[in-house]
This record gives C-alpha cells, sequence and structure tokens, in this order.
C-alpha cells in the first residue's frame, strides 16, 4: 500500500502540479503588487479614481464593485500575458531553433485519432444538411 502511494507522488503529473500551485501562489502576490501598483495608479491618473466601487450605484447595488473587479481581472490578465506568457514562448522559440525542433502543427493534428473522428463528423453533417 506504501509502495502504490510512493509510486502515486511521485508520477510526473503529481510533482509538476505541486510545483504550480506553489509557484502559482508565489507568483500571485508579484501580479498583484504590478496591479496595485502600477497599473492601478495609471488608470486612475487616466479616469481620476483607483476603483469604480461608487461608479453607477443604486442604493445597496452597486454595478461599480463588478467593474472594479472586471477591471482587476482584465489587468491581471494582461499582466500575466505580457510579461509570463509572451517571454516563455519567445525563449521557447529560441531553444526549440537552437535545437533544430521545428514544430508542425498540421502533422501533429493530423495523426490525432480525435481530430480524425472529429473532422468525419462536420464532414457527415455538411453532406447532410446539403441535401
Amino acid at each position: 500500500m506504501l509502495t502504490g502511494f510512493k509510486n502515486f507522488i511521485m508520477k510526473g503529473n503529481v510533482v509538476d502540479l505541486a510545483v504550480a500551485v506553489v509557484i502559482g501562489a508565489a507568483f500571485g502576490a508579484v501580479v498583484d503588487a504590478l496591479v496595485k501598483s502600477v497599473m492601478m495608479p495609471l488608470i486612475s491618473l487616466l479616469v481620476g479614481q483607483p476603483n469604480f466601487d461608487d461608479f453607477l450605484a443604486f442604493g445597496d447595488v452597486r454595478f461599480g464593485v463588478l467593474l472594479t473587479a472586471v477591471v482587476n481581472f482584465l489587468l491581471v490578465a494582461a499582466a500575466i500575458y505580457f510579461v509570463v506568457v509572451v517571454p516563455m514562448n519567445h525563449m521557447i522559440e529560441r531553444r526549440n531553433r537552437r535545437l533544430g525542433i521545428q514544430p508542425d502543427v498540421k502533422e501533429e493534428a493530423a495523426e490525432d485519432p480525435q481530430i480524425a473522428l472529429l473532422t468525419e463528423i462536420r464532414d457527415a453533417l455538411r453532406s447532410q444538411s446539403s441535401k
């Protein structure tokens, strides 16, 4: 029983997930600081206030709180995309070029049996709708 547990814990997926959760939690503080200390002050220079909580308030119904949450979400998503995803993609492309790896998306998609099945279903539906 302990051997099975050890095998489960040592699987690549579990370890990778654990590392991702820890790194994600630590990185969340960085993104939060970027949004609160850099991006929101810049927006407040444009709009005049750092949040929209009192914007469109009708008694207890405050649509501004939702607007502030949406703006914060978009800022966090933009920060992650431009600070993490874009540089990582460039690093991966440079590494692949250095190693001579040329990804061919069309070949990978054609080899996938699920894609082939979905393509057949799509074609069958098209032929039925054209009748």
